[in-house]
């Protein structure tokens, strides 16, 4: 699929939301797009490896971390392991790891930055939640449409 978020944003103006510029891409893949499935976490990525192991086909995963940069919520096996079930993307409010790895993955990631402290793993978050960072909120199936330019948020399919 080819799109530019520019040429969306001119074409939907008004009809989409449009995150802050605050993310770095970090996946092999730089335009992505998809259906939104949420989870928000602090420091914990367990449902982040529990959403990245089910089938994701068309869907984007957005990870709210409360905008933590004291450890990664994706390194690169749970990249792999998105991509081998089909995800589109990444989009995490926090850190990342392996970045020089998932570089490499063909999926996208981005994220506010990398840090090589792992998180912990206690279980604790919620899925499929609407979830607010980047001055933009994510609705469970929204869509969201990315590239280097930026993010765009859309309640609708527009690609």
């Amino acid at each position: 699929m080819i799109f530019t978020t520019a040429d969306l944003y001119d074409l939907h103006e008004g009809r989409v939301h449009v995150a802050l510029p605050q993310f770095k891409d970090y996946g092999g893949r730089k335009v992505f797009c998809g259906q939104v499935v949420t989870i928000r976490v602090f420091e914990d990525n367990s449902l982040v490896r529990t959403a990245l192991s089910e089938q994701g086909r068309g869907k984007v995963l957005v990870v709210d971390g409360g905008e933590s940069l004291r450890c990664a919520l994706v390194g690169d096996l749970l990249a792999q392991m998105g991509k081998d079930n089909g995800w589109e993307g990444i989009i995490v409010s926090g850190c990342i790891r392996d970045s020089a790895v998932i570089a490499g993955i063909e999926i996208g990631v981005k994220a506010l930055g990398t840090n090589p402290r792992k998180s912990v793993k206690k279980g604790v978050g919620d899925k499929d939640v609407p979830v607010t960072f980047a001055g933009v909120t994510f609705h469970p199936e929204d869509y969201v449409y990315a590239d280097t330019d930026g993010i765009l948020v859309s309640a609708s399919k527009i690609v």
